[in-house]
């Protein structure tokens, strides 16, 4: 899944599915080794035991800038932290981290020195960081001094010190509230948490059987996260005990099964339990929320809030393909993976090239007899070779010994990433591109990218056909280690770029007459992403349904709230899609921060509903518009789910993450009508 894709949801009646699920396909050696029984949180260091060629190996395993800090921690020897050791974040993206040999000589030995040391004294228990110290840690990371007004966000992104930075300002303002969170998947577990933080009776409606949002639908084969662990979690649930650097479904589905433990949430649960309509009665200031479960039964319950974490990439995309349905045989959408279809040795066709179908589609592979993959337009892939590797044993015996090296690594990615691709997916008006770039430094990026792609394929005919002609970041990028290349160029893979005309009972027929005889067809073809809140039904002020409201085309200020509305909060709302840079968990726990905080606005105002002034919500609209139009998604010609049927971008967000993380903080009463009864 890519890190966009955060909550897909089944349709009423699906099959229960389990973790183990997901690697009923493919168990490859690739996807080794299983997680563990449960991933650990607040881990303690253990005891160092090992010579000093055991502790150089480790800290050898290691990016620098954070395994410095973490050991600076441990021991506290900032001394570690030379200014001829920050590192250089023009060169960040490096697999060296923009160090030379030299410089990677010295950091790991005095860094082997100082953990020596600190075994040899004993495994003290570590001194806690002054707030000096830490900052002076914190800027070492981030290779640069930060401004007063950003220190916080990579104080709440790192969470090493045990201070919950997210956690509602003023106390428990929402005691006697009741809030109802639609979906448990990554977005619902954590404003589910903060909710209760904030003293809100929470009660998560979900209409799975299990929790993890996408990580229980999507359990296709080859299914992982294209964010680093490390930064792909909850700052306040770091683990040491990751098995892979980008995990897989099932790891990361047992990730979101523990959090939901850990924060306690598991009785505020409901599962099998879909909303069909919420209605806001002005009266009570209330939410009228409808259920039907899977047995049938319905239920209707009043809630003073409404949360919807249903996300934006909750309903597959099933293309309109004449015959589609005609199919005999076996057919199936990749988020509804049917592991009942036996594929070995089968003739498969696979219809997409997109973020999932790269990760199935070599698996796929292995397995079928033939592999027909239907191509409409081919996805830039960014080399990362460590994309589908396992965390080696040394930096897992650093991780024992260093377990805040976590911490410091996911502020290593979040430094790295915070504004990652932006500035080469900024729009220049005076560059011709030709269509093929926006910018210098977006055709830099397309020069790059097409160095890697000529360099992975002998055949000149193959090479160009999957080489993009759109500039970068007009669509998704996705990350292989070379096992698409690899794939494409068995003599078992074949790559049909010939548009589909339609299917038949046993195949797909090209434009041009050509059939491709199939025995099983698996669609690879993504999610309805601009059809919000889909299937629920939600009346607000006046009976006005917001879908009607909308018309297709969703806005929220803030990607969150909507004039008319009131009490109503959305997760990974309109423009909050993350593109080029940092990963989807850092907006959700900022927007859950916020709808926390709203509560205790509310609270400090003696309201009991608040609702978007529309000239705020516009005004918000208007400069978000005007922001995506400046990225290359927002003005390339080419086919992606990053716009809605009208052109424009209803999913992104054209900013870095300083930015939204500055908006959201905390609410601002002025951006809202308060009520105290039932007329604002």
């Amino acid at each position: 899944m890519t890190t966009a894709a955060v909550s897909g949801k089944s349709t009423p009646g699906a099959p229960d599915r389990s973790s183990a699920a997901g690697t009923a396909l493919a168990a490859a050696p690739s996807e080794t080794p299983a997680a563990p029984t449960r991933l650990r949180f607040d881990v303690e260091p253990e005891p160092i035991t090992d010579d000093a060629a055991a502790i150089a190996e480790a800290v050898a395993s290691a990016p620098v800038a954070p395994m410095l800090a973490a050991v600076a921690h441990l021991t506290g020897d900032l001394g570690l932290l030379r200014d001829d050791l920050r590192p250089d974040m023009a060169h960040a993206m490096r697999a060296d981290g923009g160090y030379d040999p030299a410089q990677l000589e010295l950091a790991r030995r005095l860094a082997t020195g100082a953990l020596a040391r600190w075994r040899d004294s004993g495994n003290p228990a570590s001194a806690p960081f002054s707030p000096v110290r830490l900052r002076t840690a914190v800027e070492f990371v981030a290779g640069r001094s930060l401004p007063d007004a950003d220190l916080p966000v990579y104080l709440t992104e790192l969470a090493v010190d045990g201070v919950d930075r997210r956690r509602p300002d003023a106390g428990e303002p929402g005691r006697g509230l009741r809030a109802a969170v639609v979906g448990a998947g990554m977005s619902g577990i954590i404003a589910a948490h903060r909710l209760r933080q904030a003293g809100v009776e929470v009660t998560i409606l979900e209409k799975d059987a299990g929790v993890g949002g996408t990580w229980f639908e999507n359990q296709y084969p080859g299914c992982r996260v294209d964010v680093e662990n490390h930064l792909y979690s909850y700052a306040e649930a770091q683990t040491p005990d990751w098995p892979h650097h980008h995990s897989t479904q099932p790891v990361l589905l047992d990730y979101f099964e523990t959090c939901c433990e850990h924060f306690g949430l598991r009785d505020a649960l409901q599962l099998r339990t879909e909303v069909v309509e919420a209605r806001w009665e002005e009266a009570s200031q209330r939410w009228a929320v409808d259920t039907r479960r899977s047995d049938g039964a319905l239920a209707s319950e009043r809630y003073d809030l409404l949360v919807c974490a249903t996300g934006q990439l909750n309903r597959p995309l099933v293309p309109d393909i004449d015959g589609l349905g005609d199919f005999a045989g076996p057919s199936f959408h990749s988020a509804r993976w049917d592991h009942t279809v036996a594929l070995e040795g089968k003739r498969v066709g696979v219809i997409g090239t997109g973020a999932s179908a790269m990760q199935f589609i070599p698996p796929l592979a292995e397995v079928a007899g033939r592999l027909t993959v239907f191509q409409r337009t081919p996805p830039w892939l960014l080399p990362v070779p460590y994309y589908r590797e396992d965390v080696g044993p040394a930096l897992r015996r650093l991780l024992r010994h260093v377990p805040r090296f976590a911490h410091w690594d996911r502020l290593r990615i979040f430094s790295r990433t915070q504004e990652g691709l932006l500035p080469l997916a900024t729009v220049d008006p005076d560059w011709d591109g030709g269509g093929r770039s926006v910018s210098a430094g977006n055709d830099m990026l397309r020069q790059l990218l097409t160095a890697a792609n000529d360099a992975a394929y002998a055949d000149p005919e193959l090479r160009a056909r999957m080489l993009p002609s759109y500039p970068p970041v007009a669509k998704r990028i996705v990350l292989d280690d070379g096992t698409v290349a690899r794939t494409m160029q068995r003599p078992d893979v074949d790559l049909v770029t010939d548009p589909v005309d339609h299917v038949t009972a046993d195949g797909v027929v090209l434009a041009g007459g050509k059939k491709v005889a199939l025995d099983v067809l698996v669609l690879g073809t993504g999610f309805r992403a601009s059809e919000f809140l889909t299937p629920m039904r939600v009346l607000g002020r006046h009976g006005v349904d917001l879908h009607r409201r909308w018309g297709g085309d969703a806005r929220a200020y803030l990607g969150m709230t909507i004039p008319g509305f009131p009490n109503l909060f959305l997760m990974y709302g309109p423009n909050t899609n993350i593109v080029a840079n940092g990963s989807i968990t850092y907006f959700s726990e900022c927007q859950a921060r916020y709808i926390s905080e709203s509560v205790a606005m509310l609270a400090a105002e003696g309201a009991r509903s608040m609702d978007c002034r529309p000239e705020v919500h516009d005004a918000y609209n208007a400069e978000i518009d005007a922001a995506n139009l400046q990225r290359a998604w927002g003005v390339a010609d080419v086919s992606s789910w990053y716009r809605n049927r009208f052109g424009r971008s209803a999913q992104n967000w054209p900013y870095d993450l300083v930015q939204y993380w500055r908006i959201t903080n905390e609410p601002r009463p002025g951006d809202y009508l308060l009520a105290s009864s039932g007329r604002a």
